[in-house]
């Protein structure tokens, strides 16, 4: 059996004394839970990613002093570096980038220290990154770059920086989802905004063919969808489904949605691929509010679903009776 190898802290105890409870609590733990063969290479880049975790940039330097591998990645690929980035900790950041630490690693998922300061929205440290070299383009396994990631988070200083440094605002995710979609989907406003004056493609389409503007009236964002509209959207736009967001928010009843859907030039009468239209979803779901303000839209009472029902028909079948009155009375 190999003779056990003295780790880093164990060789210095003036520096163990002066750690923080914190980091000394961690460190001992490691120490005392090594393998029985003692403190081997791997035991060093243990701890150096340990020590990065709690931001402790003295340890780190003397592991890296005594052989730590400043590259040395876990059973999931993660890095120091990448676990620094996760910890906010910009010293410990830049010590290792200084000391060799590869920006660019990637973890079994694809991830890189990038998208990682993206998915916590530390600023900063992704401003160090992107000026030593970091890939602005790279993507997770899901197809995310970091532009996508901070996107989805609402971080709009961090989505202003990597814009400015190239991020492409029209590449799509595996879903051919987009920064924007992203952004909409979550009701991100300023987000939104700086993508679309990036050159987002307001028309794209993801594999289940939602729109921007779809996803805003399906999740109910009222000031994203109101941009969208603004910055000149498909309204009658079509899924997969054949569903546009009119449908959608009839669907969801959002009539303040809905309202300003029609507004901006909806069809109230386009169906889905069964052949339903907005009136009857609201028929039969005794929406009294939403069938009013569709048949004041030049909605169809008399249309019919691909199983030959009409509004009318599916408001009784449901013992809508306030609705039924308000289809009756239709010229």
């Amino acid at each position: 059996m190999a003779k056990p190898r003295p780790d880093a802290l164990s060789q210095n105890p003036s520096r163990l004394a002066t750690l923080g409870g914190g980091a000394l609590a961690a460190l001992l733990l490691l120490a005392t839970t090594a393998g029985t063969s003692g403190a081997t290479e791997t035991d060093l880049d243990r701890e150096l990613r340990l020590s990065a975790m709690i931001g402790d940039t003295e340890t780190i330097a003397a592991l890296i002093d005594q052989g730590a591998d400043v590259n040395a990645a876990n059973q999931f690929g993660k890095s120091a570096l990448m676990m620094a980035v996760e910890s906010d900790s910009m010293d410990t950041v830049a010590l290792l980038i200084s000391r060799g630490a590869d920006i660019n690693e990637r973890t079994v998922a694809g991830c890189t220290a990038l998208t990682f300061a993206a998915e916590n929205g530390h600023i900063g440290i992704s401003a160090l990154l992107i000026e030593r070299g970091a890939h602005i383009h790279d993507r997770t396994r899901a197809g995310w770059d970091a532009l996508m990631i901070a996107s989805r988070h609402g971080i709009a200083e961090m989505v202003r920086q990597l814009l400015f440094r190239g991020a492409d605002p029209r590449a799509t995710d595996r879903d051919g989802r987009t920064a924007l979609m992203n952004a909409v989907a979550a009701g991100h406003l300023a987000t939104a905004q700086l993508l679309l004056q990036a050159g987002a493609d307001i028309q794209s389409r993801d594999k289940e063919g939602d729109t921007p503007l779809i996803m805003a009236a399906d999740n109910g964002h009222e000031a994203v969808l109101d941009l969208l509209l603004m910055a000149g959207a498909d309204v009658n736009a079509r899924d997969e489904l054949g569903m546009t967001a009119l449908s959608w928010a009839v669907t969801d009843g959002f009539e303040p949605i809905a309202r300003r859907l029609l507004a901006a030039g909806a069809n109230p009468n386009v169906a889905d691929i069964d052949g339903v239209t907005p009136l009857m979803v609201a028929a039969k779901e005794g929406d009294t509010s939403l069938v009013r303000l569709l048949l004041e839209h030049g909605a169809d009472p008399q249309a019919r679903d691909a199983e030959g029902h009409t509004a009318l028909e599916l408001a009784s079948d449901g013992e809508h009776d306030d609705v039924a009155r308000v289809l009756n009375t239709t010229p």
